[in-house]
């Protein structure tokens, strides 16, 4: 068989599959599907990130206000964080992934914390609070929490487009203020 009748053969085979309707939809169907599947993978992992986001702006604020009111002993940074934890029951390894920070700020001249919040994942060396003062009576305060955690999809949509770090992790930062009471 020389190449002359191999080519006209391959041109017969590609007209007549170029013709044929069989499988249109399986196309169809693999394409829309994949399409759909993306949307919808984007959609659970927004609405996941913020249910995790409100239980943990929840759960700081619950901690914040027992702070605020209590007029007895002053908790230590680990029991303001297993308190965090405890309260923020749908956040996935809580107590190795969580930080605080915890600064008095003057009323008159205020001054905002760092820019960038302390943070660690799990994978990391735990290292000291970086700040976490206690205030005195009637003192503006303001707490930040950052909590690392692992996108359920990091690879398709929403999750892809997430500031990871290089384990994989990515953060959220829940903020607020609040005068001490007087004790």
């Amino acid at each position: 068989m020389n190449s002359e009748t191999r080519i006209s053969r391959l041109g017969r085979f590609a007209g007549r599959f170029c013709r044929e309707e069989n499988g249109n939809s399986t196309l169809e169907f693999a394409f829309y599907f994949s399409i759909f599947f993306l949307v919808l993978a984007a959609g659970v992992e927004i609405a996941y990130m913020n249910l995790r986001h409100a239980m943990l702006e929840r759960s700081v604020d619950r901690v914040v206000r027992e702070i605020r009111l209590s007029t007895g002993e002053i908790p230590t940074y680990e029991q303001v964080r297993l308190s965090i934890c405890d309260q923020a029951v749908i956040v996935d390894d809580c107590q190795n992934n969580l930080m605080l920070e915890m600064v008095e700020v003057d009323p008159r001249n205020v001054t905002m914390m760092e820019p960038n919040p302390d943070c660690r994942n799990a994978q990391e060396e735990p290292r000291p609070v970086r700040n976490f003062v206690h205030g005195k009576d009637n003192d503006l305060m303001l707490m930040r929490a950052c909590l690392k955690y692992k996108p359920m999809m990091p690879s398709t949509g929403f999750g892809k487009e997430l500031n990871l770090d290089t384990e994989g992790y990515a953060q959220m930062i829940v903020t607020a203020a609040f005068v001490q009471e007087p004790r």
